[in-house]
């Protein structure tokens, strides 16, 4: 055999399709099974875990532990995983929401889809569906109140209300414009801590810096900040500084940016030395880099080594960097964490900004002047979390963490209701009244209407499922007097958000009830579930590695 030569399999049209969709079927069902307040855990051998298993109800966590033998429906697994995980990465939530989703668009096509049906037309016209229901997803979105807060949290916590009462509070304490981030508690208590610090839409130049695998970040305690936007383009540019570091032990970040060698130098002694650096770039672009750079500076109590002010880096001294009880940085974004009050110079800058704003008048400007103070004042706090076992704080651990996401989420584009009531809704818009008549021929842009009529009911109908109701019996309550018509035509608030609580076993209004979802989740649940379903579903043609 050809020396690299990797010998094929091939399989094509039904059988292709056939096994692709056996692997969406065992993935879904191990990860549905989690969805709603009556969800169920999954256990899951794992070697990663002190005693070789995880029990979580955390839906991405589940996809991500489903490995199968057979090559094609692997590849549909690994499919599933891309729009769940892309979902959690987006708006922090919505991992099965977005599996539920994919396997129904899936399955409805498969019903739908004819051997006379142009199928990208299809695909077309179910994008085009979408778009419409994601603006109408904002048309009913509201904003966030602190009376909402709690019941965000504890509903993505999988209706934990004393959870979703410390989340609520953290967020309630840093504010709109504040962070919160989860960490593990040493004792088996769970609370919430908030301190000052600044985020930064920067992460680490070099992957080589991330010292917390899990998380994909680089967590450092007590570190030493350089603050320049002159390029260093040669290590001995900072030799004033490295070398009392290096003796020292001490941690520095550098915000600034660094020519390649120089990142290529500082990322191997943290592999090879164990030494503890990390880069990031500086933020935005053209004069709100100065302006940025200078409230960091103003927050760390670090001198800012600008080219505007004809600084040079090779007077520096250990005097002139700044200081952080702890940095948090990621692949897109940095946090800062000073403990204590704010000081005396941060607080002159922030009166410095607001007479700034009194006199400005263009809108695009006020919003910048309003986040830099908030990075200024904005607090930062943390959950910790505690549990009697490591299995039992890991499924806490994962539950606070996508509840944290989900709160984010909320408050950056509204709340809708939630439950899957909303898509269930819009489903009822959709459809060319030949659902009775399967063997009617029917067009391109009807399949694909009834392709949308039957996925948007399946989150709703998974939850009700899972908590053994009858989705007939719940709905005909639900829309006694169902309205017909386009999707278009509807008013923003049908039916005053009626829906059904599972746990409370009622019927009402969803946001009275606090049974509400993150608008961001539903959206990127919904556009990652079409995105990976109409590509399974264009497959015609699949190639994989010959097995032994």
């Amino acid at each position: 055999m050809e020396q690299g030569y990797i010998p094929k399999d091939l399989s094509f049209d039904d059988e292709a399709r056939n096994k692709l969709i056996s692997g969406i079927t065992k993935i879904s069902k191990a990860v549905k099974s989690t969805l709603g307040p009556r969800g169920q855990t999954v256990l899951i051998e794992s070697t990663e875990h002190l005693q070789g298993l995880t029990i979580t109800k955390d839906g991405v966590t589940v996809a991500k532990s489903v490995h199968l033998d057979d090559p094609i429906e692997n590849l549909a697994v690994r499919m599933m995983k891309q729009a769940s995980e892309k979902t959690a990465n987006v708006a922090g939530d919505g991992t099965t929401t977005a599996i539920v989703l994919t396997e129904a668009i899936v399955q409805a096509g498969m019903k739908w889809i004819k051997p006379y049906h142009n199928v990208t037309d299809i695909v077309r016209y179910i994008r085009e569906d979408s778009d419409v229901i994601i603006e109408n997803i904002r048309n009913r979105s509201l904003e966030v109140t602190d009376d909402m807060l709690k019941d965000i949290a504890a509903i993505s916590a999988n209706n934990d209300y004393e959870l979703g009462d410390i989340i609520s509070e953290a967020y309630q304490q840093v504010g709109k414009d504040g962070i919160v981030t989860v960490e593990r508690s040493q004792t088996d208590k769970t609370y919430s801590e908030v301190t000052n610090g600044i985020r930064i839409d920067r992460g680490y130049t070099s992957p080589m810096f991330i010292n917390d695998q899990r998380k994909d970040e680089c967590i450092m305690e007590g570190v030493k900040v350089l603050i320049c936007d002159t390029e260093i383009h040669n290590i001995l540019q900072i030799e004033n500084i490295l070398k009392p570091i290096i003796n020292a032990g001490d941690k520095l970040l550098i915000i600034g940016t660094c020519a390649g060698n120089v990142i290529n130098t500082l990322a191997a002694n943290v592999q090879r030395n164990g030494l503890k650096f990390c880069n990031i770039m500086p933020p935005s672009f053209g004069y709100k880099t100065h302006e940025l750079m200078q409230d960091i500076a103003f927050a760390t109590g670090a001198k800012y080594f600008s080219e505007k002010t004809g600084d040079d880096l090779s007077i520096i001294t250990m005097a002139d960097l700044g200081y952080a009880d702890k940095i948090i940085v990621g692949k897109s974004s940095t946090v800062i964490i000073k403990q204590g009050d704010i000081s005396d110079e941060t607080s002159s800058r922030v009166a410095e900004l607001r007479d700034q704003q009194e006199r400005l008048t263009a809108k695009h400007e006020k919003d910048f002047i309003n986040e830099r103070i908030a990075s200024l004042v904005g607090g930062i706090g943390c959950i910790y979390v505690g549990a009697t076992s490591d299995i039992e704080q890991k499924e806490k651990f994962d539950r606070v963490d996508d509840s944290v996401c989900a709160v984010r989420s909320a408050l950056q584009e509204g709340v809708v209701p939630g439950g899957g009531l909303l898509l269930y809704d819009f489903s009822r818009h959709f459809g060319c009244n030949c659902e009775d008549a399967v063997s009617e021929k029917i067009d391109e842009d009807q399949a694909a209407e009834m392709i949308m009529r039957e996925a948007l009911k399946a989150p709703l109908k998974q939850i009700l499922a899972n908590a053994g109701l009858d989705e007939k019996e719940v709905m005909s309550e639900i829309y006694t007097d169902a309205m017909l018509g386009t999707l278009d035509d509807a008013p923003e608030v049908p039916e005053n958000n009626r829906g059904y609580d599972v746990v409370g076993k009622q019927y009402g209004d969803m946001f009275e009830m606090g049974i509400v979802d993150p608008a961001k989740v539903t959206k990127e649940a919904l556009l990652n579930a079409i995105s990976v379903a109409t590509t399974i579903l264009t497959t015609n043609a699949i190639i994989t590695h010959k097995r032994a």
